[in-house]
């Protein structure tokens, strides 16, 4: 059925971003290193989710063991550091070699795990210079390896906002007066890096959780960027400006949520958060972001989007159904010369708790989606498409990969938004 075209002067248009784009953003946190999650069926799993990367702990022995993952289905490794540099970068050159590396992190969390480094240790309440020191070199090895060029560097994680002194850890490159331990000029990391959990500190479902864990200048409940990169949260040391952080290259390598134990949600909430927890994430301009885990584990916790027996739980199958709807089969040729559409849509009067992304696949479709974030009731809201158009497909990733609805000629479309994404798809 052709598409009509009848754009409508008065509303603003927007400019799609690529679908794939999107797609590639999304990652979840692995535990093969740990010698806990086995790589054939998380290759399994994760080729069913669709999501493009995967985060482990540095490991020599398991480097085939990603590279299998990857040749098997796509998903590159975010390589997190075994506080050996050597040994880091000589894992990052084997993954690469093979296509399997997206890029290279820092100490995980060393306000839990104090670094070690040139004779000296960290310690939350005397210093942190041994973990910039450690992340300054590492980043100069990188940058120093040509087989390794192009290779983004993940910053340390929780570093900056629990940095006792002052070592300039709140910076990517710390900049000229900064007055930190560390000398100006020092390159540190090409991306901040959060671990900004979606439960936050009071574990409570409440509106937009997902849309304020993952706002870059928001001082809340979550360990988010403005409190790592902004003020940081133990020494209180001034980092980057707000409208900085709102630009500031960066990845959450860790957020999610469980569903057994203290403080859990119910495998249907979880569900419903992670779509939003992903779709807020790339609006607010976040590069990539990996959920905490992919497999449940009765010692690592219930937090993942598989059981313990490598089934898809409720968050498992949505995301599964959002990747599947959204996916881009366009041959490759196709995809490098994709022409970015703008579509004048609009929401009129939109509820807080309303938010939207306009994507496109290389064949010219539209993907409108939509999704709400409240934790009760619904919003009866009206997208307008600025224009008239046909064979307008509706679809909820809640229920399954098939249309809810196929439109003949509208101009518009009326949702019930509740507490997760709908996809308006409009045809090329």
């Amino acid at each position: 059925m052709a598409t009509i075209f009848c754009p409508v002067s008065a509303m603003a248009a927007t400019k799609a971003v690529r679908a794939e784009e999107f797609l590639n953003s999304l990652g979840v946190c692995t535990h093969m290193a740990q010698g806990i999650d086995d790589p054939s069926k998380s290759a399994v799993c994760l080729s069913y989710l669709g999501v493009k990367n995967l985060r482990d702990d540095g490991s020599p022995a398991h480097v085939p063991d990603w590279i299998s993952v990857y040749q098997k289905s796509g998903v590159r490794t975010c390589l997190l550091t075994n506080h050996n540099i050597a040994e880091t970068i000589s894992m990052a050159k084997q993954l690469k070699a093979a296509g399997a590396l997206l890029a290279v992190e820092g100490p995980n969390e060393p306000n839990n795990w104090p670094v070690t480094y040139e004779g000296k240790t960290s310690g939350y309440e005397t210093t942190a210079l041994p973990i910039a020191r450690f992340q300054s070199d590492l980043y100069k090895a990188v940058q120093a390896e040509p087989s390794l060029k192009g290779v983004p560097i993940f910053h340390t994680s929780e570093a900056g906002g629990s940095e006792k002194d002052n070592v300039g850890l709140q910076y990517l490159t710390v900049p000229s007066g900064a007055s930190a331990l560390t000398p100006d000029g020092t390159q540190l990391a090409d991306y901040a890096n959060t671990h900004n959990y979606v439960c936050g500190h009071s574990s409570k479902l409440v509106d937009n959780i997902c849309w304020n864990a993952t706002n870059p200048t928001l001082n809340g409940d979550w360990d988010g960027l403005y409190v790592e990169y902004g003020r940081t949260w133990h020494g209180g040391f001034s980092g980057y400006t707000n409208d900085q952080l709102i630009t500031l290259p960066k990845v959450c390598t860790e957020t999610g949520w469980q569903t057994r134990g203290a403080n859990s949600v119910t495998e249907e909430q979880q569900g419903r958060v992670f779509l939003n927890l992903y779709l807020d994430g790339f609006k607010q301009n976040w590069k990539y972001t990996f959920i905490y885990m992919l497999r449940d584990d009765p010692n690592q916790g219930y937090w993942g989007l598989f059981d313990t027996d490598y089934h898809a739980k409720k968050s498992g199958i949505y995301l599964h159904n959002m990747t599947t709807i959204l996916a881009d089969t366009a041959p490759m040729k196709s995809k490098k010369v994709l022409s970015l559409k703008s579509l004048a849509y609009s929401i009129p009067n939109p509820p807080a708790t309303v938010h939207d992304l306009l994507l496109q696949k290389s064949d010219g479709t539209l993907e409108l989606i939509v999704w709400g974030e409240r934790v009760t009731g619904s919003d009866d809201i009206t997208v307008n498409l600025g224009g008239e158009y046909a064979g307008v497909k509706v679809y909820d990733p809640t229920v399954g990969t098939d249309p809810t609805q196929t439109l003949g000629r509208v101009r518009s479309v009326k949702l019930a938004l509740a507490d997760h994404p709908v996809i308006i798809e409009i045809p090329r």
